[in-house]
Parts: C-alpha cells; sequence; structure tokens
C-alpha cells in the first residue's frame, strides 16, 4: 500500500516540477480563487443573520420563520 501512494505522490511531485506553463497557470487559477472567495464575499455576501439577530437561539427562530413565509 506504502508504495503504491508513494508511486502516485512522485508522479505529481515530478510532474509539478517538469511544468512550465502550467505553474503560471496554476497561479492564475489560485489567485482569481483567492479573489473570489476572500475579497468578493466581503462586499457582495454579507452576514445576513449576525445582522437581522444576536445570538443564536434568535437565529433558530429567524431562520424558521423565513422558511415558513417563504414556503407560504
Amino acid at each position: 500500500m506504502r508504495t503504491w501512494l508513494h508511486k502516485i505522490w512522485r508522479f505529481y511531485v515530478d510532474g509539478f516540477k517538469s511544468m512550465t506553463i502550467g505553474r503560471v497557470l496554476w497561479l492564475i487559477i489560485l489567485v482569481k480563487l483567492f479573489i473570489m472567495f476572500a475579497i468578493l464575499r466581503i462586499f457582495f455576501f454579507p452576514n445576513y443573520l449576525n445582522e437581522h439577530t444576536n445570538d443564536s437561539s434568535e437565529k433558530d427562530d429567524f431562520v424558521s420563520t423565513q422558511l415558513i413565509q417563504r414556503s407560504e
């Protein structure tokens, strides 16, 4: 089992070491993911529950009433 996992690990390590354009593409992908999940989340996805409630019991009640209202 260990040699099988080691072979898979070496396959990926050797593949990433020999990349030239791929490293730049992975860097672009990681930067885009950071922008999407870290930066855009702050500006476009506010924490709606914390704005409307104070503690966890209020959150439970708020969510249940919202679900009931939206289902009607």
